[in-house]
């Protein structure tokens, strides 16, 4: 038994109302159980309740067992001197107030049909993937669209607490913290890490003043990650280096080690040498590009902004001394989805709160422009009757999956609590 599911049967008063006493055998009315809080403090804020012959307007506590009152310390908080009834699973102990007057209480179990037991039970009950499987195509649609957009934006939240530490950071500066985001998105999952610790011993101003000339963006990526450490005959590379060694003493810069680079189990087009050169050639062909995405809600305008190819070099190299077949090694259609979804549309959301305004539709409308990522969990949710059409489903079934079905917090979310409403 979960204190969760308590407050779930109090909240839709999923008990015999009618016929309610509390252990002193004292009759109980509910005329309002209150507003539910979530919060510090008692569970239940302002309800009123007829005790007896006496009407009271106060709050409510719930707990599984009367004696948690005790284990919790509320008799020595305030905030609980105005709890006018506590409504409990088991009780097994009286309850008083600092000022020694008893606390009414309501033992639950006895009010509770064997229906919503069993309901609550099939639902905590661990199932092959998820506990409600077996019952995800028995919700309403509605009941999923509204679930889904909350979800969406509580991972929003999420990622806008990291961005919002890295604009500290960065003295405020919104470029900046675009240039990190984008590295450590080019690096994908392998090199992620060590392309945003490269970005970030890079200052966003150098990145302004060098744009002009791409060799020397990839000087600076490629230098600073440490690929320009050995010698070699290739021509471009011995150019790359002694521009890196002359731009480092230019700005006086100071760089620190990063992990090595992982090529390992990639394919060629997404080896770090090619990522990091089509860093370097967005970054040559668009000037400003944080005020060109911030207020671009367009998916086939954002496709735009990002359709850049590599330098001439990497047209016929995935490394250096290493010639290969030409190849313009454009920016992958896909791969400019995934850095809308993980790049973009956070940092939309984040500027907004900063800024004081909200842009909520139009990223819902620009992830609903996103094909879907396709993964395990989103097939599995598939499987089980959950389909993703967009990018917004997609993300938001992650935030499902991974917050509340792989914690068990049934209780706390929107599916989990209609089915418990079905019952």
């Amino acid at each position: 038994m979960k204190e969760a599911f308590l407050h779930h049967l109090w909240k839709f008063k999923k008990f015999d109302t009618l016929n309610l006493r509390t252990v002193k055998n004292e009759e109980i009315l509910i005329s309002n159980v209150g507003q539910y809080l979530e919060l510090a403090g008692p569970d239940f804020f302002n309800a009123q309740i007829i005790i007896g012959i006496q009407k009271w307007a106060g709050n409510v506590e719930i707990h599984i067992n009367s004696s948690d009152w005790y284990v919790h310390n509320h008799e020595r908080d305030a905030n609980y001197d105005n709890v006018i009834l506590h409504v409990v699973w088991n009780h097994d102990t009286e309850i008083f107030r600092k000022d020694n007057s008893e606390i009414p209480v309501l033992e639950l179990k006895h009010y509770v049909t064997h229906e919503t037991l069993a309901s609550y039970q099939s639902l905590m009950t661990p199932q092959s993937w998820i506990n409600c499987e077996n019952d995800l195509s028995t919700i309403d649609d509605f009941t999923i669209k509204n679930w889904q957009e909350r979800l969406f934006f509580e991972r929003l939240e999420r990622k806008s607490t990291f961005i919002n530490d890295l604009l500290i950071q960065t003295n405020n500066d919104w470029e900046a913290v675009l240039f990190c985001l984008l590295a450590k998105n080019f690096g994908l999952n392998t090199n992620g890490a060590t392309f945003f610790k490269i970005a970030q011993q890079i200052p966003i101003q150098i990145i302004r003043k060098e744009s002009s000339e791409i060799e020397n963006l990839e000087a600076l990526f490629f230098g600073v990650a440490h690929l320009l450490e050995v010698e070699k005959e290739d021509l471009y590379f011995k150019d790359l280096k002694f521009r890196y060694f002359y731009l480092m003493n230019k700005y006086q810069l100071e760089t620190t080690i990063v992990e090595p680079l992982q090529f390992f189990k990639h394919r060629p087009d997404n080896f770090p040498t090619i990522r990091l050169a089509q860093l370097a050639s967005l970054y040559a062909t668009q000037q400003n590009l944080f005020s060109k995405i911030i207020n671009t809600f367009s998916a086939k305008d954002l496709y735009e902004v990002f359709k850049v190819a590599v330098s001439a070099y990497w047209k016929i190299h995935y490394t250096f001394d290493n010639e290969s077949d030409f190849k313009h090694k454009k920016i992958a259609k896909g791969f400019v989805d995934l850095v809308i979804i993980n790049t973009i549309i956070p940092l939309q959301f984040a500027y907004s709160k900063t800024m004081g305004f909200s842009d909520t539709d139009k990223l819902v409308t620009l992830m609903e422009q996103l094909a879907p990522e396709k993964n395990t969990i989103i097939q599995k949710f598939s499987y089980f009757g959950l389909d993703s059409k967009s990018a917004f489903d997609s993300q938001s079934l992650l935030q499902l999956k991974n917050e509340y079905c792989n914690k068990g917090k049934c209780l706390e979310c929107g599916i989990g609590m209609e089915l418990l409403k079905k019952s």
